[in-house]
């Protein structure tokens, strides 16, 4: 009889490890994607989700290679953004860094939490972002770098111009005046 118990109860044990086990690798990977983080915050505040791009996931990482080589913060370490971002194709675009966060929910805490990358993160129209760390070799500290990015905001077309009708011609009684012409002569109506 104790052997039958002690069966189940072990199972019991390896399954709830188990799913111990499954929760939080679970819970980790679903925390972990940046791309869904800022598109739940950005939900939060009334603006559209973003998508994981690789062209922008490449630019921050040369960003956040560059600051971790150089063991340095600094928007422009690699040049200006403008030109750095022009791959990406993008009408509008923002960039966000940090150091020293050993964890993207961290560093997006941080963000959220200063007015400046808050309204990065918040970029209207936005639709794609790249998030990349690399860690300083010489420091061990963590760099941080996002871009997120919209595609180009087409003109609106402009409307054509309401097509006017002429006024109606109302008959009247009352002859047209007819205006007075300077002639020198006048040969079958047409004056010279």
């Amino acid at each position: 009889m104790g052997r039958k118990t002690a069966f189940p109860a072990r199972q019991a044990l390896l399954l709830g490890l188990s799913l111990c086990f499954a929760t939080t690798v679970l819970g980790r990977t679903a925390v972990a994607n940046p791309a869904q983080m800022i598109s739940d915050f950005r939900l939060k505040h009334g603006e559209k989700r973003v998508t994981l791009d690789a062209t922008l996931t490449r630019i921050a990482h040369d960003q956040a290679q560059a600051m971790a080589a150089k063991d340095q913060l600094d928007h422009d370490v690699l040049g200006r953004f403008n030109t750095r971002v022009d791959p990406a194709g993008a009408g509008r675009a923002a960039e966000n860094i940090a150091y020293g966060y050993d964890s993207f929910p961290k560093t997006l805490d941080q963000w959220i939490n200063s007015s400046g990358h808050r309204k990065n993160l918040l970029l209207p129209g936005a639709t794609r972002v790249g998030v990349a760390s690399v860690k300083s070799a010489k420091t061990g500290r963590m760099y941080w770098a996002m871009v997120i990015a919209g595609n180009y905001e087409h003109p609106k077309p402009a409307k054509p111009p309401k097509a006017t009708k002429p006024p109606k011609q109302v008959a009247s009684s009352k002859p047209k005046s007819r205006a007075v012409e300077n002639c020198r002569m006048k040969i079958l109506s047409i004056c010279f």
